[in-house]
This record gives structure tokens, sequence and C-alpha cells, in this order.
């Protein structure tokens, strides 16, 4: 609905001003991709592709999906357009539109859904983990989204991954019955996820099972200090969550949460996330490209921001014309246009309406002003300007409308009186 549609253009600017200040370009991505690309990107046994993408045949006989996430889109493209060998290192993109996923819709979470993320691709090093951590927190606070708490883990990469799975494995194992059915059928599949399953979360099976932390290699746990070393240096209040293992397959070291406990979230307090990928560029056949992402669902912000019971903005729009006989009204259209292609949001009456009727039109859209017109106005060739506020009145040549309506508008919006030219006063 329209009135909805403002709060995402406000949320869509947010994302541009604070992607733009951390140098990062936008990227584009189709809405439908080949289906194998999630199944070898995404991972066939996550929860995601195994229960949740939208798959279909298309008249070619391909099997298409419509992107459930926006990562590995991403990664694809970087490797059909070859952006790893002409770009400055790291490649850093960011990504805004719709991801597909066929689960119960509930509060904040749809089956078509919005999401905002980014990636930074081509780099190892520990400092772009705490910039797109410190990137994802700056964004919450442009937002003024309160008491932000960030959650950090580390998976290792590859070789302490795998020395992880198979541990918790051997723990599960004796235990695998008193889980749910979802983690019955993940423990064989993919363990990891049992780890944050929502129904055994209370578990004392998984509060006792082995942590990611404890099978780090020397070097992935050295990443790690580093980058709670960063986020330490950049003042970036974390918490490190053990049991944090994120949904995709894709995930190798870093990985992170952002929640807050706003009411208006209900019991889902998680408003973004992401980590580190350091394979999936391999997997998809390309090269070796490091990389780390998170992303944030556009609905659930929208929740947390309609829960910060802000005053809403009152909406002006800059001038209705009210135009008095015909000859005025084919005249208005002319100086209407004028107006707007200086910039200045302006409406008038598409009826021949008297002079009372205009002006009760005109309230509907609360103007900074009314600009009179009529035939004494067309005969001295002027408009009648009034302050919506004030009630004065000023005969302004038409020549001059423009000029002075500026000048007008901005000493309505700052309350100053003077002419502005020479003025010292910080408006």
């Amino acid at each position: 609905m329209p009135q909805d549609a403002k709060k995402w253009q406000e949320l869509e600017y947010v994302i541009r001003q604070v992607s733009r200040i951390y140098n990062f370009e936008e990227i584009r991505t189709p809405i439908f991709e080949a289906s194998e690309l999630f199944h070898r990107g995404v991972g066939d046994t996550s929860d995601i592709v195994k229960k949740e993408t939208y798959d279909f045949e298309d008249r070619g006989k391909r099997m298409i999906t419509l992107r459930p996430e926006g990562t590995a889109s991403i990664v694809r493209s970087v490797i059909e357009n070859k952006l790893y060998s002409t770009s400055a290192q790291p490649l850093k993109v960011f990504y805004y539109g719709p991801m597909f996923r066929y689960e119960r819709p509930q509060k904040g979470r749809q089956r078509q859904f919005h999401q905002f993320g980014a990636e930074a691709i081509g780099l190892k090093s520990a400092l772009v983990d705490s910039e797109m951590i410190a990137y994802a927190t700056t964004f919450l606070l442009a937002l003024k989204i309160p008491n932000v708490i960030v959650k950090v883990n580390s998976l290792g990469d590859l070789p302490s991954k795998e020395a992880y799975i198979t541990a918790l494995k051997d723990y599960l194992r004796p235990h695998v019955k008193t889980l749910c059915h979802d983690c019955q059928r993940r423990f064989d599949e993919n363990p990891l996820r049992v780890l944050d399953c929502k129904i055994d979360k209370d578990n004392p099976v998984l509060h006792k099972a082995p942590k990611p932390l404890d099978y780090l290699t020397e070097a992935d746990r050295s990443h790690f200090d580093e980058v709670l070393a960063n986020l330490d240096e950049m003042n970036i209040k974390y918490f490190i969550d053990k049991n944090l293992v994120r949904g995709l397959d894709y995930y190798t070291h870093t990985v992170f949460e952002l929640e807050t406990d706003l009411e208006s979230l209900g019991a889902q307090s998680t408003l973004g996330g992401g980590g580190r990928y350091n394979s999936l560029s391999e997997t998809l056949d390309g090269p070796k490209l490091p990389a780390v992402g998170f992303a944030f669902g556009m609905e659930r912000l929208l929740l947390a921001i309609d829960g910060l019971n802000k005053k809403p903005d009152t909406e002006y729009i800059h001038a209705f014309l009210i135009a008095l006989g015909s000859v005025a009204k084919t005249k208005a259209l002319a100086i209407t246009e004028m107006l707007r292609h200086g910039g200045l949001v302006v409406e008038y009456d598409y009826q021949d309406r008297n002079l009372k009727a205009q002006f009760k039109q005109a309230e509907k859209y609360n103007p900074m002003f009314y600009l009179i017109y009529g035939e004494d106005e067309i005969k001295d060739n002027v408009v009648n300007v009034k302050n919506a506020k004030t009630g004065e009145q000023d005969r302004i040549p038409l020549e001059e409308l423009y000029e002075n309506l500026v000048l007008k508008i901005r000493q309505y919006s700052t309350g100053c009186s003077d002419a502005c030219d020479g003025c010292e006063e910080d408006c």
C-alpha cells in the first residue's frame, strides 16, 4: 500500500547511504536461476533446499528455482563475468530484492520476502570479516534500532569443520532418538543444523554437545582471535555463542548474527546474520575466492522499526494551485509543470469547482502554500501565494514565482524569517 511503500523507500535509502560509505556497489541478479546453482551452492542437505525452494521445470525441460537467497547467485555472476580479475580486492557488492522460500508464513516471514545483503569477495583477511560485521551493525545503528547484540562464533576452515562434524556425530549417535524428527534426519545429512534447532533448544543433550571452537586448528583460532580483537578495537559489543552455526552449508570460519530485544519482533529476535565462505566459488567450478557476506530480512526490519513507536513524519506537498475559471485552469497546467520541473511537489484541482471546494480538496494534501490564480491574477500576470500555516498572502509576479516559492518553502521549513542572502544562521 502507498503508506507502507514510503517505509520501504526510507529503508532502501538507508541501505544505499550506508553501503556508499563502506564503498559497496549494487549488483542485481536474476530472480530465478538453474536449480543446480542452489543445490550445489546452498547444499542439498540444507533445510532451504530440502524443504523450502520453489523448483519448476520450464518449457525447455530445464529445472529452475526462484532464488531463496542472494549469495550463490552473486558468486555465480562473479565467476561468469570474471569480476575477480577486473576489480580491486576485495570485490565489494550489495544486493536488495525479493527472495522465495516455501515455509509457513508467520509474523515477519513470508514466502516472498525481501533481503538486503552484501558480499566482500577475494581476500582471507580477518579485517574483512570485522568490516562486514561493522557494516551490518552500522546499518542497524542508522535505522536507530536499539539494544543490538552481535553473536559470533567460528566453524574454522574445512579441516576444522570436518573434524568437528565427526566429533559431533560421535557424541549425538547414542542420543539420536531424543531429538525431534527433523534433527534425526539432520543427524545423517547435516548434523550442524541440530545445534540451532528451535524445537530442541532446551534439550540438555545439545547443551553438553561439543562446540566448534574446541576443534579449531591453530591457524583458524588465530583468525578468529584477530576478528574479535578488531571488534574490540572498534568498540563493537559482541557475545561468543558457541552453538551458532548458521543454516547454509557453505559457511566456514567466522559466523555471526545480529539480534535485538524489541517486543514487536515476538519470539524471533534475529534481524540478520552472515559469515565467511571460503570454498563456495570452487564448489561452483570457479577459482579460489575467499569471501564474507551477510543478509537482513526487510520485513523483520520493518517490524523492528514499527516497534520503536516513532512519531510519524507529517507528509507535506509544497503547494496546491487553485485555479478559478476555464482560462486560468488551462494556464495553471503550465504553471504546475514549471514548478514541478524545478523539483517542487505541486498539486491542483482537476475539476471545475468553486474556491471553497478547492480549498477543502487542497487541505487533504497538507500543502505548505496555496497558489490562487484567477482572472485578476491573469490580468496582472501574478499568482497569489498564501501561507497555509500563517494565512499571510503575497501577490508574486509569475516570472518570479519559482524563486520566491523556494525561498518561502525554506523559511516555512526552518522558521527563519530572513531572506537568507548573507544570513549567518545555521538553518
